[in-house]
């Protein structure tokens, strides 16, 4: 470790320049790593409802569809409007009710409730499905394209939503580094004693973070909410990693009179401290890729690398940085403000034994509220109403009354009279608005030769015929989901292989395949972190205490929204505790480690978690303070509630694991301290101290 402490040291300049040259592939691999803004892409190949989209695009050649509503246009005009919607790229098919009518015909010729849902007043809907998949970047464009045909249209369906999606992150993702690093540097002046020094941190994990993003482009594609979280968070965790140096480099700078030699012991202590507290950071990290949700992985492989990269980036280019710019740091020198917490360790130190109570009595509510906190899982429910694809779905549902579209695929060769059969039983169950289908279409006059091409091969492809179900539920709600559940038994009673597809029978299986992953992810990253921590500080009993004492600060967080009445995205509920887990566990381990090395020096318990906090307490707040700081801007700042909740909730949750740590932890310290002593290693002949 000496020769490569050494060596940092030795090539200072050759690694600055190094990190500067590494900027290039990595700035890069950024601007060139792909962005998916569909999260129902995540879901497992091997659903049903998955394989229901795989026969819409490869058979049907329908990878997405949208409802254009026309305002103001007859039925002449409408036609015309479909010619121009078929010249865009990528569009497949388009058909409207005229393409069966023509000019001539009224339309009150037709059932009322087909007439409803095709017109109302001077609105007409038109049918446009890609050939491309819902979040292509090719569907996007051509919904772009299309809604730049007329002013007097709107492009309805998840392809609408997100291209509204991908257009906000886009625009605010930047914004979002700018407020974090803004107000962590607020934070850095108060907490260090240069003002030259927070410039150089960030500066430090700036490069770390382009490093972390850029090597993403390995990866293929990253979530859009990976891409908006992933740098405000490695901002946010890996932020006390450099205080540590730095804090060590001035200690060591007044016991050596060369100071690369301080240097050399600073990253020489850093490594040690550092390279423990961070893997169980990236253990609870990683424990997100056990999620059957791949979106679990993408957070937790990218926030595994951030974690790495900043670890890297803190012992070679952070050292290399100060040495240089060291006579700057000297001249921009300061008085240190931050307070000394003599109150805060003398008051815990008196009153250890009701701080546990009150621990014990928060536990209640906290576990009761986090485990009836309520998530939402749809996925255009957290964007802003002013967003033309929301607007664009709420007139369809509002004035054509069409609130979950979805299909059923059954085979072709499925008898007409089957097939009405089947649908009649559909039409019953509870919630159905309106069915359509070929079959249905024939029984009401409509023969083969009056639709269009397009019409007919959207609802039959030779294998595969389409029955359109609208449902009055919206999605992700409990009762589509119990809706789509008979309907998949009615279909299947006349075709066994017979597929319910569409957005709704999706967010049903990402709504069970959730609620798995919720309890799984929580419990590999309890496991995981265990692990590592029983490995690190050599302690059966202290890894339990730390663990615990994080999950009731985990508990507090989550059950937040129960007790304000609010709602969380579904994403933000599987996700945050094993962040939270991560990101905050080093502040315990901080503590603890510092109570093991006193008290396996010979000192009393008491002694032992005073020194602790005197070492530790500064550190564990200016770290929480960076990491609510990275992540309270931009909860507040963005506009989608997805990024907004998560940042929100994780900002919370570092100031509550705080807290917990430093009153919470020292009184769980004293009073469980001979179960500690007699459950770790190194405490041979001390077994009977105080």
């Amino acid at each position: 470790m000496k020769r490569f402490c050494h060596a940092i040291t030795k090539g200072r300049w050759v690694i600055i320049v190094a990190s500067l040259l590494l900027l290039i592939p990595s700035v890069f691999g950024y601007f060139n790593t792909k962005i998916n803004y569909d999260l129902i892409t995540y879901l497992p190949k091997d659903v049903e409802t998955m394989k229901g989209e795989n026969i819409l695009t490869d058979d049907f050649k329908q990878g997405a569809f949208s409802v254009v509503i026309t305002e103001n246009m007859n039925a002449k005009q409408i036609l015309q409007l479909e010619k121009e919607i078929k010249k865009v790229d990528t569009v497949n098919r388009v058909g409207s009710v005229y393409d069966i009518i023509g000019y001539s015909i009224p339309i009150e010729m037709l059932p009322d409730n087909i007439a409803s849902k095709v017109k109302k007043d001077d609105s007409n809907l038109i049918v446009v499905t890609f050939k491309n998949s819902t979040s292509d970047d090719k569907t996007l464009e051509a919904v772009q394209k299309i809604r730049d045909l007329k002013k007097n249209i709107k492009v309805s369906g998840m392809s609408a939503t997100t291209l509204d999606t991908a257009q906000m992150a886009q625009s605010e993702v930047i914004a979002y580094v700018i407020i974090a690093v803004i107000l962590c540097m607020i934070v850095l002046q108060i907490a260090l004693d240069s003002f030259f020094v927070p410039v150089l941190l960030l500066g430090n994990i700036g490069v770390a973070i382009l490093f972390n993003m850029g090597s993403n482009y390995f990866l293929g594609q990253i979530s859009y909410i990976t891409q908006a979280i992933a740098a405000v968070l490695q901002l946010g965790v890996t932020t006390d990693f450099s205080i540590f140096l730095y804090h060590k480099y001035e200690y060591w700078k007044t016991q050596k009179e060369d100071k690369k030699e301080a240097m050399e012991e600073a990253i020489a202590e850093t490594m040690i401290s550092v390279i423990g507290s961070s893997t169980t950071t990236i253990a609870g990290f990683l424990a997100l890729c056990t999620m059957t949700l791949k979106l679990g992985a993408d957070i937790g492989i990218v926030m595994a690398k951030g974690v790495v990269f900043g670890v890297i980036t803190v012992v070679t280019l952070f050292p290399a940085l100060v040495l240089v710019c060291d006579p700057i740091i000297e001249k921009t020198s300061h008085k240190n403000i931050l307070p000394n917490f003599k109150g805060v360790k003398n008051f815990v130190m008196k009153y250890y034994k009701i701080i546990f109570v009150v621990f014990l009595v928060c536990m209640i509510p906290a576990y009761y509220g986090q485990s009836r906190t309520q998530s939402y899982y749809n996925l255009t429910a957290g964007l802003p109403k002013r967003l033309p694809g929301v607007q664009a779905n709420d007139e369809l549902k509002n004035k054509f009354d069409i609130v979950s579209p979805y299909f059923i695929l059954v085979d072709s060769d499925l008898r007409p009279s089957k097939t009405n059969k089947m649908v009649k039983e559909i039409e019953k169950v509870k919630g159905i608005d309106t069915t359509m289908s070929y079959a249905k279409l024939s029984s009401a006059g409509i023969s083969e030769d009056v639709l269009s091409d397009d019409l007919r091969d959207m609802i039959d492809d030779g294998k595969h015929q389409i029955i359109l179900i609208s449902s009055k539920y919206g999605v992700a709600t409990d009762e589509l989901n119990n809706q789509i559940k008979t309907v998949n038994k009615i279909a299947k009673s006349y075709d066994k292989k017979a597929i319910v597809a569409g957005e709704g029978p999706l967010m049903r299986d990402m709504v069970s395949i959730a609620d798995v992953d919720f309890k799984n992810v929580n419990t590999a990253s309890i496991i995981a972190v265990f692990v590592i921590l029983a490995l690190v500080l050599k302690s059966f009993s202290l890894p339990v205490i730390l663990v615990i004492a994080i999950e009731f600060a985990i508990f507090c967080n989550t059950a937040v929204p129960f007790y304000m009445g609010d709602q969380i995205p579904f994403v933000a509920g599987i996700v945050i505790g094993t962040i939270q887990l991560g990101a905050t566990i080093d502040y315990a381990v901080l503590m603890s480690t510092k109570y093991l090395e006193v008290r396996k020096s010979g000192e009393d318990k008491f002694q032992a978690v005073r020194t602790a906090m005197t070492a530790s307490v500064s550190s564990i707040f200016v770290s929480a303070l960076c990491f609510f700081a990275a992540t309270i801007g931009v909860g507040f700042y963005s506009d989608m509630d997805m990024i907004s909740a998560i940042c929100i909730m994780l900002s919370r949750g570092a100031l509550i694991s705080m807290a917990t740590v430093i009153f919470v932890v020292p009184a769980l310290l004293l009073l469980f301290d001979k179960i500690i002593i007699h459950t770790s290693f190194g405490f041979k002949g001390l077994k009977e101290a105080k």
